[in-house]
């Protein structure tokens, strides 16, 4: 089965890219800060699924290199996310950890199909206005999950956490060539460790233990009594999922003015779930937080800032996990903060923007951030904010329409 082409800029080339040492640094550096940025999310998210940290960050090399090589959306992350934690968690807690591969199994081939049946392309009939509210939670949930780790009485880890905004924001003033996130994060790591302060780190988070893991066991039967267990877990994680793949392939594309295959990227995600399962242990989709610190940050364009998140991810899991363990949590908060304040459009904000846009539209935008926040979770909150759409009385949108023309008719 041959996968669909998905359109990039010619200048963002694999081949363009290899052939260019500034645009193969500037990719590369955006891997390295995007890899960084994956860490804490990825094990803060396995406590949520029920599983072992390592399982998670091996899953999550492993989708970010399959996805690089077979998605749709150039420079998009895919890694083990919180939506699918927040899924696979019931079933773990009520049947065990046994019963994830059989159902991350499952998810893989349901999107698979999605993508070979060309059901991708309903995401085109997605309104605007859930895309904004979809953004816009986005935008609140990065933010407020990075509070605990710099709202402290603590000068040290406030401190730190203003340091990297500090340095985040003006260092590009004058450094172009290397990302200003990472330059965050090694002059900061490299204070804390020499001065032996003692703060709140990424080892802290979860096990930082090195070495790479076998491939998953299959350790219950293949029968109708562990498809009755499974199906409903399979099914969320596949189109919870594909949900928020999609809609991030389609920010991507707004943000970097370039189309995207999402039918490859269905299919490419089914493939790279199902490998995961095998090898790591639990599914994923895209990140959207560190998709925005690749693309907007590390100004990361082409399949190469992605496959060196995944080699970078690798490294640091397996022969640096001990480096890494020591970056501290405040300076991975400051740097998300700014993606979370990034992510927001304020522009929906805006009083004309508000005043010109239809009542219905701005109800929508407002249920999809509401229903999103108070769940935690992106697809609940899109999935919402599309159902009132559709219910939203006829006769609201009418008003709409009579106001504007009452002027015309007065003329």
């Amino acid at each position: 089965m041959s996968l669909p082409h998905s359109a990039v800029s010619p200048e963002d080339s694999v081949a363009s890219v290899l052939h260019s040492p500034k645009q193969l640094a500037r990719e590369t550096l955006a891997g390295v800060i995007t890899a960084l940025a994956l860490i804490p999310e990825v094990i803060s998210f396995s406590v949520v699924a029920g599983v072992d940290p390592k399982v998670s960050l091996i899953a999550s090399v492993v989708l970010c290199l399959a996805l690089s090589v077979l998605g749709g959306r150039p420079a998009m992350v895919t890694a083990a996310a919180g939506s699918v934690a927040l899924v696979i968690g019931p079933m773990v807690h009520q049947h065990g950890v046994q019963y994830i591969l059989p159902a991350v199994l499952m998810a893989g081939v349901i999107q698979i199909l999605f993508g070979v049946l060309g059901m991708a392309r309903l995401m085109r009939f997605i309104p605007q206005s859930v895309m904004t509210g979809f953004v816009n939670a986005l935008g609140i949930l990065i933010f407020f999950a990075q509070v605990p780790h710099f709202w402290s009485r603590s000068p040290l880890i406030v401190g730190l956490f203003v340091l990297t905004l500090l340095i985040v924001l003006w260092v590009p003033r004058y450094i172009k060539s290397v990302p200003s996130p990472l330059i965050a994060i090694v002059l900061l790591t490299l204070f804390t460790v020499t001065t032996g302060q003692i703060l709140p780190t990424v080892g802290d988070e979860g096990s930082m233990t090195g070495g790479l893991p076998g491939f998953t066991e299959l350790l219950v039967p293949l029968n109708l009594q562990t498809l009755n267990i499974i199906w409903p877990c399979a099914l969320s994680i596949a189109f919870v999922g594909l949900l928020e793949s999609l809609l991030t392939a389609k920010l991507v594309d707004e943000l970097t003015v370039t189309p995207s295959s999402k039918r490859r990227e269905s299919i490419g995600l089914g493939v790279g779930n199902i490998m995961a399962g095998l090898y790591g242990g639990i599914a994923g989709c895209a990140m959207i937080g560190q998709t925005i610190v690749n693309v907007e940050m590390g100004k990361g364009r082409s399949r190469i800032s992605t496959i060196a998140a995944g080699i970078v991810l690798l490294l640091l899991v397996t022969a640096l996990s001990e480096v890494m363990a020591k970056i501290p949590m405040a300076v991975l908060a400051g740097i998300m903060a700014i993606v979370a304040v990034k992510t927001f459009s304020w522009h929906s904000l805006q009083p004309a923007t508000i005043k010109n846009a239809p009542v219905a539209e701005t109800v929508v935008m407002l249920v999809t951030v509401a229903a999103t926040v108070s769940t935690g979770n992106l697809a609940v909150g899109v999935l919402g904010g599309i159902i009132v759409m559709a219910l939203i009385p006829a006769r609201i949108k009418r008003r709409v329409k009579a106001e504007k023309s009452l002027p015309a008719q007065e003329k």
